[in-house]
């Protein structure tokens, strides 16, 4: 019988359950934990320097490896800071096990120092979450947690823990249980055959078929089967923003991203598709415009682990519920059974359309030759990086950019916000990614808006040696904001510059004891990004300076349809 605190109940369950690092910051609450992590070596603790950055590097570990990532805050206010990451795993359904102190059991609601309802909090933007309430419980509440965050639709779960239940004088026996079972809890473990038969055969007659795939993709670790089920049909494949990687981009085979930013070939080959085939997708409006106007002539499959997502946007004429790889892999199986092939003269005929569409448009943009556009600059990344680095964002115009011209070869590989559209997640995310992938080279895409958010992190990259390089698109304005206020406010920018109040970042990055670099001409972008990358222990912060006035393009013409779109400032569909 091994008898053990509740403090160290809590870090031999996260041993136990293959957990090797935790992001967190320390307080009154969660001493005893903190006390119970020193004297132990096999889980790390990463110190950020704000609970945001500690949910954010939890999410990206998550992102990058596949495993769920584990985060630790102190009660009140450690507590609530983590929400905002908390709402960004939600949205993007990122399996994250989120352990917050409480004040001790009987002091709760009494208002007491640092007190919080954490629970109430984030009940909205959680899977589950667990008020601990005996400190036997602490090993079976952890096992669940692991348990709902990674199985299903995956997805936040927060345990919150009262100081008393952690103290180091009272010990119980430890006992971590094997498996669990929840009996309101139950999974999907497989698709329906009979309607795996049928979308197999609604796809076999399709004259102008897509696949569109999201991030479920992703999360199902499903990109192998996905890109060998394209290839086997030959059909044109697009990915969402939470979807790239998930087939090569480089593949001729993919058109591009869809929705309010997507290309001009993607969208079009949605609205006059005849067959879509959704996979790990929800409909989101970033991606259909008006509902009423989607795919007006398309018989929809809908393959999700969530029943809940199906036809909850948009009505579909065959849904299946059940895991990706499992359901992706049973439909090829189908195929290699089947005699059927597809209409070929019609497939050549629908590829012939696209190719034109890709032809009419092509992500075109106009060069300057004194003025650097973020586009280069995307592109000029890369090329130095061989398409092969994790790229994380934050959320604006720098966020299209990247998810437009940089081509996504690997699933995992494009980490950002896209549910919850979080300034401030990409510097915490690259720095969660190298925890998990310490080998891989890491860039940051950010904007100057969106790198202030948590910009103390660069702290934390000292102290841990990330080698993060941060690709600063400096265009002296809310960007986003401001292309909204140029198109639909008569160019009124109210409250989306900052005149002259921004930092020197060069200087900053210096004084947190990093590398800085300033790009200002075209000519000079190449060669100082291949020196930034050939510097690869060191964190580089290149504060890149863009034309303040481009656009992002292609762009959906808000309640229109997804053919309906800006192609430039003055030419639309």
């Amino acid at each position: 019988m091994e008898l053990l605190s509740g403090a160290e109940m809590l870090v031999r369950a996260l041993k136990d359950e293959g957990v090797e690092t935790v992001f967190g910051y320390p307080g009154g609450a969660v001493l005893h934990i903190y006390d119970a992590l020193f004297q132990q070596k096999s889980i790390s603790h990463v110190l950020v320097r704000h609970e945001q950055a500690a949910a954010h590097m939890a999410d990206a570990f998550s992102r990058t490896s596949g495993k769920t990532g584990v985060c630790l805050a102190t009660s009140g206010p450690g507590a609530t800071n983590t929400v905002t990451g908390i709402a960004t795993a939600y949205m993007d359904s990122i399996p994250l096990v989120v352990i917050t102190g409480q004040v001790q059991s009987d002091w709760i609601g009494d208002d007491a120092f640092q007190e919080t309802d954490i629970v109430g909090c984030t009940r909205p933007i959680v899977k589950h979450s667990f008020m601990v309430k005996k400190t036997e419980d602490i090993p079976a509440t952890i096992k669940k947690a692991f348990y709902i965050a990674s199985t299903g639709r995956p997805g936040p779960v927060l345990v919150d823990i009262p100081k008393d239940l952690t103290n180091p004088a009272i010990t119980y026996e430890y006992n971590y249980p094997a498996k669990v079972k929840l009996r309101s809890y139950n999974v999907v473990s497989k698709g329906h055959s009979g309607q795996i038969k049928k979308a197999v055969d609604l796809l076999m007659a399709a004259k102008r078929p897509i696949f569109y795939t999201g991030g479920g993709v992703i999360q199902g670790n499903s990109a192998a089967e996905l890109t060998e089920l394209v290839r086997k049909m030959g059909f044109p494949c697009t990915n969402t923003l939470m979807g790239l990687g998930g087939f090569p981009g480089d593949d001729p085979l993919f058109v591009g991203m869809l929705g309010m930013h997507g290309t001009y070939e993607a969208n079009m080959a949605m609205h006059h598709a005849d067959v879509v085939m959704a996979i790990g997708a929800r409909f989101d409006d970033r991606v259909t415009n008006h509902t009423s106007k989607f795919c007006p002539n398309a018989k929809i499959i809908h393959v999700d682990v969530d029943p809940a997502s199906i036809a909850k946007n948009i009505p579909v004429d065959i849904p299946i519920v059940g895991p990706v790889d499992q359901v992706l892999k049973e439909m090829l199986e189908q195929l290699e059974k089947t005699d059927e092939k597809p209409d070929q003269q019609a497939i050549e005929a629908w590829w012939k359309q696209i190719d034109a569409w890709r032809a009419y448009h092509g992500m075109r943009y106009e060069t300057n030759p004194d003025l650097l556009k973020p586009q280069q600059v995307i592109e000029a990344l890369y090329q130095v990086t061989n398409g092969e680095a994790i790229i994380t964002s934050d959320v604006g115009q720098h966020q299209m950019f990247a998810a437009q011209y940089y081509k996504f070869k690997h699933p995992r590989q494009w980490i950002n916000s896209g549910g919850l559209g979080t300034m401030g997640f990409g510097l915490p995310a690259a720095m969660g990614c190298l925890v998990a992938r310490p080998d891989a080279t890491v860039a940051c895409v950010t904007g100057e808006g969106s790198i202030q958010m948590n910009i103390q992190e660069l702290s934390t990259c000292l102290q841990y040696h990330f080698p993060v390089k941060i690709i600063n698109l400096n265009n002296q304005s809310l960007g986003m904001v401001r292309q909204w206020q140029d198109m639909q406010y008569q160019g009124r920018h109210s409250s989306s510059t900052y005149e002259e109040s921004l930092p020197d970042f060069i200087k900053l990055a210096e004084a947190y004891g990093h590398v800085g670099m300033r790009v200002t001409k075209p000519a000079d972008l190449e060669g100082a990004m291949k020196e930034a990358f050939d510097l690869k222990d060191r964190l580089v912060f290149m504060d890149i300076s863009v034309d303040p006035t481009e656009h992002v393009y292609p762009m959906q013409i808000k309640d229109g349809s997804m053919r309906d779109m800006w192609l430039s400032k003055t030419e639309r569909t």
